[in-house]
């Protein structure tokens, strides 16, 4: 877990960072922890401090963060302790035992990692871990229904300790007004071709080969279509080497890193964004800042991401997740065989129901709850 300021970040991260900025407009002062360099605490008006960088080794990582939380809890006064990431909350469980415990559940950690191809040790330390720390937790907080039912069907928590509050965007910044032209321009990007975008981490878990392989079919039919993935990740290398074995190089395009003042850009400028998950999707906060942006998001069917777009169109939803589904919801997308909800209504639904301040409001519901217990 680490400061998204700092460096590039999953969907914990962007939770994290998001809550930290809107938690004072319902009320509560907070202060946090993190992996991280000194500039954390300059960035944060000393609000979140780092307890080392995420290239420490794991022991002192975890030594660090208990000295820091020790001396944190004799410096003020707390009310509840909020964990994001189980890892972190481990060894400090002992020092926070007097205070409420809110775990916010981000998704299955253990076995998040064997499905990127880690062996049972790691699995089985990682699960360990996972379930002492819930185990202490006075009440869950989770971004979608799918992961409430990870908790009781995994991890055998009670439903009446769960509570569901959706993540969000920063709607201002996401909304650049939907002028897709000048998007492109500023990213340098082809006017007259009909854009895909991903904005994804490059591991397995993500479904980007199967998106790769349905964009290099679709490409002989659709000719100026075009594929451009952003984010960086352990499958990099092959999935360049997939795109080179397709002759699909002057289709799709890997555009690594992309900053995250960049995003709004890269949404706004698609005609559309994929998010081709196969398993383990608690929300997918990239499917809202899509839709902030103006850009309709086709999903599929895994975890709570049906739920984040069902109410504007379910035919942003695929039938399955393999590459045949993605490829025909894509054909007919492409065909106009489908219409999408346009620029506008994508904004005003991200505006309705994904405000961060509302998020913040509805968390801070929870936090009062807990402590009136």
């Amino acid at each position: 877990m680490s400061w998204l300021p700092e460096q590039p970040g999953n969907g914990l991260d962007r939770v994290y960072h998001a809550l930290f900025e809107n938690l004072p407009h319902a009320n509560v002062q907070a202060y946090g922890s993190v992996a991280g360099s000194r500039a954390v605490a300059e960035q944060s008006g000393g609000m979140i401090v780092a307890f080392d960088s995420d290239k420490a080794s794991l022991a002192t990582r975890l030594m660090k963060q208990r000295l820091l939380v020790r001396a944190e809890l004799k410096k003020r006064n707390y009310d509840l302790i909020a964990s994001h990431f189980a890892l972190y909350t481990y060894p400090i469980l002992g020092l926070i035992k007097p205070f409420p415990l809110v775990v916010h559940f981000h998704g299955p950690w253990a076995d998040e990692s064997r499905v990127e191809g880690e062996g049972n040790k790691a699995y089985n330390f990682k699960k360990y871990i996972e379930r002492r720390v819930y185990r202490q937790a006075d009440m869950f907080i989770v971004l979608s229904t799918a992961f409430r039912d990870v908790l009781i069907e995994h991890f055998g928590v009670p439903a009446k300790k769960i509570r569901i509050v959706p993540g969000g965007a920063d709607l201002d910044r996401f909304d650049v007004g939907g002028d897709q032209l000048a998007a492109r321009n500023r990213l340098g990007w082809e006017s007259d071709k009909t854009i895909i975008v991903s904005v994804r981490r490059l591991a397995r878990r993500m479904g980007l080969e199967h998106l790769i392989d349905s964009v290099s079919t679709l490409s002989a039919q659709f000719p100026d279509l075009r594929l451009k993935i952003a984010g960086k990740g352990p499958i990099q290398d092959e999935l360049q080497q997939r795109i080179i074995d397709r002759n699909a190089g002057d289709v799709i395009e890997l555009l690594g890193y992309v900053p995250e003042e960049l995003l709004p850009s890269i949404y706004s400028a698609a005609d559309l964004s994929v998010v081709p998950t196969v398993s383990l999707e608690g929300f997918g906060l990239i499917t809202v800042e899509s839709l902030a942006s103006g850009t309709p998001c086709l999903v599929t069917p895994v975890g709570g991401l049906p739920e984040v777009v069902r109410d504007l169109s379910a035919d942003l939803i695929t039938s399955d997740t393999t590459t045949e589904s993605l490829t025909d919801s894509l054909a007919r997308i492409l065909s106009r065989e489908i219409s999408l909800p346009d620029s506008q209504m994508c904004i005003a639904f991200a505006r309705e129901h994904y405000d961060w301040k509302a998020v913040a409001r509805k968390t801070r519901k929870v936090y009062d709850e807990v402590l009136s217990q």
